[in-house]
């Protein structure tokens, strides 16, 4: 049994971020209703596929936009793992378009070469990616997840390379440097990672403020001088500060005060679900199960929160803790429905069936 800080599999979240679930998706029916499509779009949100496959075949049904229905049944399918319908659906979006590419041409070919490579198809997923850049240059997140697809297929030096253009076009852009860091070290080249941290470090120190050096420091294993950065902020109203000072704690073995860390910032804002997973961590660290799930649960009802499948996963774990083994099982069998790919939670699911 593992409790988790945020699922990441290989291949490191290549649903990229910067995609806009929302991207044209607005519009109403008659009398200010929304559209079918805009409800089947909030039904993928709240990760309910076969309900948004329902609301997105009566959006066909009513004529509205193709290609924006299309998409949505691509984005369904894709969360039912069907990466094959997804790949069929996405395809058909992007033939809908007109003859000047726009911003949803972008959007549906990020899916897209998500889908492929979630499908077994790296080489389409690399190609797709190159087409996004033979019109945007200079998109760096391209770069960064095109090199994540090579990386997964053994092809380091292509991939550095690809990660080196992402950095020399956004040298400033720590996060990237961050992700590209950890994907790194997932695939076993940890110290070809730290080097991006470093020379962030080196090349941008008079520049770079106390909290990225401080979360820099965090990733780098040097945790007395992340804790000498983060401490300068301030972690009650400060998020990042609050999370990376809190996990440099952890990181330190000190789980009661990290716990207070997060329990602080909890009392100024009740909207970040990372901090009441964190909490909950700490909790669970210290035996103390009940307090654990009272956060991970209050953080699963924070809306349009992107954690959902982390904090369901460490709630069931949580009941496994507690010995509620009914309860726990019952929880996994519903998540299985969502996250039909987790090795890692079929495995659970198999040893809670035995108890």
């Amino acid at each position: 049994m593992e409790i988790q800080r945020r699922k990441a599999k290989k291949g490191i979240r290549l649903a990229a971020a910067l995609l806009g679930a929302g991207l044209l998706l607005t519009g109403c029916g008659k009398g200010g209703e929304p559209s079918c499509t805009k409800q089947g779009m909030d039904a993928v949100a709240a990760l309910d596929y076969d309900q948004a496959l329902t609301l997105f075949q009566t959006a066909r049904e009513k004529g509205e936009e193709e290609r924006l229905l299309y998409r949505g049944m691509g984005l369904a399918y894709l969360g039912k793992t069907d990466y094959e319908a997804a790949i069929a659906y996405l395809e058909t979006a992007l033939t809908l378009g007109g003859s000047r590419v726009e911003d949803i041409d972008f959007d549906i070919n990020y899916y897209l070469a998500t889908a492929y490579f979630k499908d077994g198809q790296p080489e389409e997923a690399v190609h797709t990616y190159d087409a996004i850049l033979g019109l945007k240059p200079d998109e760096t997140n391209a770069y960064y997840l095109r090199g994540c697809v090579k990386l997964s297929e053994g092809d380091f030096e292509s991939a550095q390379l690809d990660f080196d253009t992402a950095v020399a076009k956004d040298p400033k852009n720590y996060d990237q440097m961050i992700r590209i860091y950890m994907v790194l070290e997932e695939y076993g080249y940890k110290e070809a990672g730290q080097v991006y941290l470093e020379n962030a470090m080196k090349e941008n120190e008079k520049s770079i403020s106390d909290y990225d050096m401080g979360r820099i420091c965090y990733y780098m294993g040097n945790y007395e001088n992340a804790r000498n950065f983060l401490e300068r902020l301030k972690t009650t109203t400060d998020y990042g500060a609050a999370l990376y000072l809190g996990r440099t704690y952890e990181a330190l073995g000190d789980y009661n005060y990290a716990a207070s860390i997060y329990a602080g910032y909890t009392e100024y804002d009740q909207t970040k679900a990372e901090i009441y997973n964190q909490l909950g961590l700490c909790r669970m660290k210290m035996g103390e199960y009940e307090s654990a799930l009272t956060a991970f649960q209050t953080a699963m009802n924070i809306e349009n929160n992107e954690m959902m499948q982390t904090l369901k996963f460490n709630e069931i774990i949580t009941y496994e803790y507690m010995g509620e083994f009914k309860t726990a099982a019952a929880l996994m069998n519903s998540y299985l429905k969502s996250y039909p790919d987790d090795e890692t939670a079929k495995r659970e699911y198999q040893f809670l069936q035995t108890r």
